[in-house]
């Protein structure tokens, strides 16, 4: 059994981290300040005595009584319409957050896990994504408080393992779905599923030839699973490289939900990526990783639990 201390672990990812955990027969310690997160993600667990939950914003201090035996670093906005509204909120819990929990992992003798991102990449010249690519961003752009927040902490966490010796692991994380994302999170998943289940017309930027791919979560908490028991401190990319356009997926949902909803086009957002695509060779190699959860099946699961939300 591992002690394991969690940030925003009552977000979309770490919730189902705790809950994975949890069934793994270990004890989890969730922080999280609530901003993006929400209590209604980990209700089902938290009558669970190897459960403890505090409320705190990660930019402050971190203690936490008695030993730790991993640390995960997962608070953060992660929805561009979160980070736009959040911008400073958003650069220090990549900073002051990052640099808090690297202390408690190196003051507990823990591993490490950054919950990096894709968006490290920024808007890339090359495709698909190598973990080698230094990535195309623009730092004082809108969408720069988050882009240079994770390579920021990319690079605290590489200084800490460097120079303190701490065993870290950096996961960069691609577009990620399922069940208990927010109906209000103002990513593509989420918005084309309660459009489509409401009757409304599905709103693409662009002219939506910008590709994404898409990951289904029990996929990406395998693979987080894999990337801590690897002695391996170099980022790893976790991602689906199956790629599609933006406008492909909004027709794939509405088939996916049996709607007939008209599809609208509005301008495309600043500095919004115009390709996205993990090489994943890193993880297929290094963990014996690929995705396993075909992009139906999954977004089939998230259409059924939003139409639970809708329901009431």
């Amino acid at each position: 059994m591992a002690r394991v201390l969690l940030t925003g672990g009552a977000g979309f990812i770490g919730s189902h981290l705790c809950e994975s955990f949890l069934r793994s027969g270990d004890e989890v310690i969730c922080i999280d300040n609530c901003t993006t997160g929400s209590l209604e993600n980990i209700a089902s667990f938290t009558s669970n005595s190897r459960f403890t939950f505090i409320q705190q914003d990660v930019t402050r201090f971190i203690h936490v009584d008695g030993p730790l035996d991993m640390v995960l670093h997962f608070a953060s906005p992660a929805s561009p319409a979160d980070y736009l509204e959040m911008p400073i909120q958003t650069l220090k819990v990549g900073s002051l957050g990052t640099h808090n929990a690297l202390g408690l992992a190196k003051a507990k003798k823990a591993i490490f896990l950054l919950a990096s991102t894709s968006e490290v990449y920024g808007d890339p010249l090359v495709k698909p994504q190598r973990e080698d690519y230094w990535g195309n961003v623009n730092p004082i752009g809108p969408r720069g408080v988050y882009d240079e927040a994770k390579r920021f902490a990319e690079a605290m966490t590489m200084a800490y393992h460097q120079f303190h010796g701490l065993n870290t692991r950096i996961a960069r994380i691609f577009n990620t779905f399922g069940p208990r994302m927010r109906m209000n999170d103002g990513r593509v998943v989420p918005n084309f599923i309660i459009q489509a289940l409401k009757g409304e017309a599905l709103t693409v930027y662009g002219q939506g030839t910008q590709t994404r791919s898409f990951l289904y979560i029990d996929d990406l908490t395998g693979g987080l699973q894999l990337l801590l028991k690897k002695d391996y401190h170099l980022p790893v990319n976790l991602g689906n490289p199956r790629e599609m356009t933006v406008l492909e997926f909004a027709k794939k949902i509405l088939e996916l939900t049996g709607s007939s909803n008209p599809i609208v086009f509005r301008p495309l957002p600043q500095d919004d990526p115009q390709v996205r695509q993990p090489d994943i060779s890193r993880a297929q190699e290094l963990l014996g990783w690929g995705p396993q959860v075909a992009l139906e099946e999954g977004l089939t699961r998230t259409i059924d639990y939003f139409k639970r939300r809708l329901q009431g």
